[in-house]
């Protein structure tokens, strides 16, 4: 019987990938068989996991990419072509965070939020669609957040929430007008991981806080979010699109 979540052959394209959950995720893929260019603006922290990929009988591409910057993500997509010949599945994972109210945060920080989390997604589907769409198949994930349907009881954060909002919409409306094209495209609401962006949060008093408003009573842990990201990049989700999976300890279910 064929493993509909088997990843062999495929090429994946991870953005934000030397962050702790970029990372996780990009091995998982590999796990699965696909080959994984994986980009990011610190492309030396990228080494440990092309070895890692590369030691599971993987192909890796490390590219330094900014994904705010139009240019240098043609420049990456034109090297991943060249390097691996197709890209198949694409997760737009790279993103910051940024606490504040509408009140206090200034103009520059609300570009940076919504440039890193919003605007790099539409320029990295907008240079990997034409290759999907000649092909007639594609995955894209993007990294949501459950910060994008609910507001945060224990800080504001307004650019987050606003970014996050938008990335939700966006896929649906990517959903539904790619179908026809075979391309879905949907999104992980993960709520709090372990990563460079989180690291900040975990200190005891705002952990006691979360644990307690959170059903699990915890975290998530590094690899808890490989399930939904293998659902999504793979066969197994062939009739599902435009839809937001929340990994989220059931944090939006009260």
């Amino acid at each position: 019987m064929r493993n509909p979540f088997d990843l062999s052959g495929k090429v994946t394209v991870v953005t934000g990938a030397a962050g702790g959950i970029g990372g996780e995720l990009a091995q998982a893929l590999a796990r699965q068989g696909a080959d994984v260019a994986m980009l990011d603006v610190r492309v030396d922290e990228l080494e440990p996991a092309r070895q890692q990929i590369e030691a599971q009988g993987c192909r890796a591409l490390p590219l330094q990419c900014d994904v705010t910057r139009g240019t240098e993500i043609e420049a990456a997509v034109a090297s991943i072509l060249e390097h691996f010949g197709r890209i198949d599945i694409l997760v737009n994972n790279a993103g910051v965070a940024s606490t504040g109210s509408v009140e206090e945060l200034a103009e520059a920080e609300w570009d940076r939020v919504m440039d890193t989390n919003v605007k790099s997604i539409y320029l990295m589907s907008k240079a990997v669609i034409p290759a999907m769409k000649e092909r007639k198949a594609g995955r894209i994930i993007n990294l949501a957040s459950i910060c994008g349907v609910k507001g945060s009881k224990l800080a504001a954060l307004h650019a987050y929430n606003a970014s996050k909002g938008a990335v939700v919409n966006l896929t649906r409306g990517m959903g539904a007008t790619l179908a026809p094209y075979g391309i879905t495209v949907n999104a992980i609401g993960p709520s709090l991981f372990p990563s460079r962006m989180t690291r900040a949060l975990y200190q005891d008093q705002f952990l006691e806080q979360y644990n307690t408003l959170c059903p699990m009573g915890r975290p998530g842990n590094p690899d808890e979010l490989n399930g939904a990201v293998l659902y999504f990049a793979s066969d197994a989700s062939s009739y599902t699109t435009g839809q937001t999976l929340y990994v989220d300890g059931g944090w939006t279910a009260v």
